[in-house]
């Protein structure tokens, strides 16, 4: 029998092209959902795009069929178009010939991805007013990001410092925290 479908909300939040930020991942399955944030003090939204991918696709254990919705546009394009094909195969340089942005967080993200059966990226629009299929994962995926990025900003949370674990492997990396406690999303076997 076919393992159930994971449905992914992923969303990040920084205060102006450079600083605090905050991201927000909702992970629903098989009736469960799993919330997961973390931020850092000097970031850009589009890494916290990205995070929020990476540590959703790192969350859930290895070998499910996936969906990732998020309302960036970038991260989105990017793993449909395959972008990332063309980066790897010119050394990590984009179209200017000029080293890609966050590499660092891309590879990370292929890496978790082909943990997976399958993983499928569907845009959604952020901060619709109008109700939709998938409105209530990413508004909340979108709470949990800016709070996180509140939080950071703060300095309420302790910055490189993970929340008790029970288990999860540490996602964070560079100056992150983890805010409340995950556990690892997989079936009973």
């Amino acid at each position: 029998m076919p393992e159930p479908e994971v449905h992914a909300y992923t969303d990040g939040a920084s205060s102006g092209s450079r600083g605090p930020g905050g991201y927000g991942v909702v992970l629903t399955w098989k009736g469960k959902t799993v919330e997961v944030s973390g931020g850092e003090r000097d970031t850009t939204n589009q890494r916290m795009e990205v995070t929020a991918a990476c540590v959703a696709l790192e969350t859930i254990d290895e070998g499910y069929a996936v969906t990732v919705y998020s309302d960036s546009s970038y991260l989105v394009n990017c793993m449909r178009r395959g972008w990332y094909e063309n980066w790897r195969e010119n050394g990590w340089l984009n179209n200017l010939q000029e080293p890609v942005a966050n590499r660092d967080l891309w590879e990370r993200l292929l890496e978790a991805t082909e943990r997976h059966q399958e993983v499928r990226w569907k845009k959604v629009k952020g901060h619709s007013k109008t109700a939709g299929p998938h409105k209530t994962g990413n508004d909340r995926a979108d709470e949990l990001a800016v709070a996180a990025k509140k939080k950071v900003g703060s300095g309420r949370i302790p910055v490189n410092r993970l929340a008790p674990s029970s288990g999860r492997p540490e996602t964070c990396q560079g100056s992150c925290a983890t805010i409340g406690e995950t556990e690892p999303l997989s079936a009973e076997r």
